[in-house]
């Protein structure tokens, strides 16, 4: 069985040693950047890990795998074009090194790399990567629509909020393992296994993330805690702890949304969605998300020894500090 350790090296390796053309150099300059910056790799991981389950040796999965990250990739381009975001895993996005036009075209020719990738199966299974890929694609962009949208609405459900990670995130994990699965041929059952799995960890591993942004341990997080309510930021936390103030004529949340950004703001939420049960109920929409990916695992017709290195994977990512 191959585990992750050992499948982090194998694809950071794939990716490092990729040949992008070498002109126009500010067209590919900025992947060659890019892609070096790191990352924990886990979308290709699970493409691989689920061919693995098929007997589908990681160097036919690798093509598809890659598919995956180079997709990842273009998309955090892009979003970081329409974040203003000055940094990616700790350097300078490349709209901040070069500009936002390099930006849009070095992020669009990576989109066409993601395709390419996928030529490399020349059988029937490439109509169903094609179109499984398409889906997906189509997605992402709908959720990260949803997402901008979403900053400007004066109203957001909680419900409205869970499509839009589904959608912007979850769904690529769900496409990364589907792709396995693909690649050995398997049921369109088993398809749709693979990919609730990755979907319904994708959504609580989302939640996780919100939960952690506000109570993390500086230290441990790796970036500010706190930053989503110093903007306001429609998380599922602050959606709920709305709902619940909401409820009960309880004014304070619209009270926290007026502070000034600063840490008092932040303290004065963690206490506040205790208080009002938030962080409880967000805890438990986390846990019944990861306990439908559990059973979608538990459902595939797999001996249970062969699945799990992904039951290793979903309790790693589901057990950070909360």
């Amino acid at each position: 069985m191959t585990t992750v350790q050992t499948l982090g090296v194998y694809i950071e390796d794939a990716v490092s040693s990729y040949r992008f053309p070498a002109q126009p150099a500010n067209l590919y300059d900025p992947l060659r950047y890019f892609m070096t910056l790191g990352g924990k790799r886990i979308r290709p991981a699970l493409t691989i890990m689920a061919g693995d389950l098929f007997d589908i040796p990681k160097e036919e999965s690798l093509p598809a795998a890659l598919c995956i990250e180079f997709f990842h990739n273009f998309s955090l381009i892009h979003d970081d074009i329409m974040d203003a975001a000055p940094v990616r895993r700790g350097k300078p996005t490349i709209h901040t090194k070069w500009n936002n036009d390099i930006a849009i075209l070095s992020g669009d020719v990576l989109f066409t790399e993601a395709y390419e990738q996928l030529t490399a199966y020349s059988d029937e299974r490439l109509a169903l990567l094609l179109s499984r890929f398409n889906n997906t694609a189509r997605e992402v962009c709908e959720g990260q629509q949803m997402d901008m949208d979403f900053e400007t609405a004066v109203h957001v459900t909680e419900e409205a909020y869970i499509e839009m990670i589904r959608l912007k995130t979850s769904v690529l994990l769900g496409c990364a393992l589907e792709f396995g699965a693909i690649l050995g041929r398997q049921s369109e059952t088993t398809c749709q296994l693979l990919r609730d799995f990755g979907v319904q960890l994708g959504i609580a591993f989302q939640i996780q993330d919100d939960i952690l942004d506000l109570y993390a341990d500086p230290e441990k997080f790796g970036k500010q805690v706190g930053g989503d309510i110093l903007s306001n930021k429609k998380t599922l936390l602050l959606l709920t702890a709305q709902r619940l103030a909401s409820a009960n004529n309880d004014s304070r949340v619209s009270g926290l949304l007026n502070m000034p950004a600063d840490q008092q703001k932040i303290d004065t939420a963690k206490q506040l969605f205790e208080e009002l049960g938030a962080v409880k109920q967000v805890k438990e929409i986390m846990n019944s998300y990861y306990q439908q990916a559990l059973h979608a695992l538990t459902e595939l017709d797999v001996p249970a020894e062969i699945k799990q290195p992904l039951q290793q994977l979903s309790e790693f990512l589901m057990n950070r500090d909360l």
